[in-house]
């Protein structure tokens, strides 16, 4: 354990001034790491499970090199028909068969993409951080029996967000779990404590209250991907417009996968992996779970 990891978790040092420094550090580094390790070029093939308000839908997923391939395989719970099974294959032969619709994809992941690594750059000086205990992860949450670093936080009054994007930083506070040792995030769940706005490419506001939920896991090669993402939001667009988001999310059943992939080979790989969960009767069943 370096110098810096032993003064965060020094129960020693509680309540002494060197200790958020110390803690800022941490997140900092780990930050960096995990910029570093989301554009080493791995891709993954997996199953998304997404509950909303009124239902669920089941996709499976594979990054390729020109844009993600979405296939829809099962609603609420049941797979698809034959037609729908259809229709969903007709869509991504026709994307595949399209370069301007997928550039158009691709900009809109990229720029999603760097709008996420604008957040996550900003952590370490848009929070005040404080150690607060620890645990160890968990199958789909940072590596299963490691010790993860718990960090509490709360707006940094200092802090002076750079363009909207950052704004909704300002009104928000909760915890981290950090695992010190590979500097990856494992868990960051947030909490709006005051209503603030945003800048996702349009302007508006998110009311307080709202929170989010972001966990991360260990793939068994020393690969870190999200493995479930809850969100819960209100608020409006252009100061008019209602704004509802709430959705829990669970990603699974990863799989690597080329790093030279194709969106065309993508999709024919998505529909050999639909039959496959078919004639073995294994499409993941509705997560059911609320955060």
């Amino acid at each position: 354990m370096t110098g810096l990891l032993m003064l965060v978790a020094s129960p020693a040092l509680h309540g002494q001034s060197s200790e958020p420094q110390a803690a800022r550090e941490l997140v900092r580094q780990t930050v960096d790491n995990e910029v570093r390790s989301n554009n080493d070029g791995t891709k993954y093939m997996f199953c998304d499970q997404k509950e909303f308000v009124h239902g669920s839908q089941t996709k499976l997923v594979v990054e390729t090199t020109e844009a993600t391939a979405g296939m829809l395989v099962a609603v609420d719970g049941k797979p698809l028909g034959p037609e729908q099974k259809q229709a969903e294959e007709a869509r991504l032969h026709a994307l595949a068969n399209s370069p301007n619709d997928l550039r158009r994809k691709r900009k809109a992941e990229r720029d999603d993409t760097e709008r996420t690594e604008r957040i996550i750059r900003a952590l370490p000086d848009a929070f005040v951080f404080e150690e607060d205990g620890g645990e160890l992860g968990k199958p789909g949450m940072g590596k299963n029996g490691d010790q993860l670093v718990r960090l509490k936080f709360r707006p940094n009054p200092a802090y002076d967000p750079p363009t909207h994007t950052e704004q909704v930083l300002t009104g928000m506070e909760g915890y981290v779990l950090i695992d010190a040792a590979k500097h990856r995030i494992a868990v960051i769940d947030g909490t709006l404590v005051k209503d603030v706005g945003f800048g996702w490419g349009i302007l508006g506001h998110l009311d307080k209250g709202g929170r989010f939920v972001v966990v991360q896991g260990d793939m068994g090669s020393g690969t870190w991907e999200i493995t479930r993402m809850d969100l819960s939001f209100t608020g409006k667009i252009l100061l008019f417009k209602k704004l509802e988001i709430k959705s829990n999310e669970v990603f699974s059943n990863f799989r690597q996968v080329p790093g030279n992939l194709t969106f065309a080979q993508g999709v024919e790989l998505l529909k050999k992996q639909r039959e496959e969960l078919a004639e073995n009767h294994d499409l993941p069943p509705r997560n059911g779970h609320s955060p």
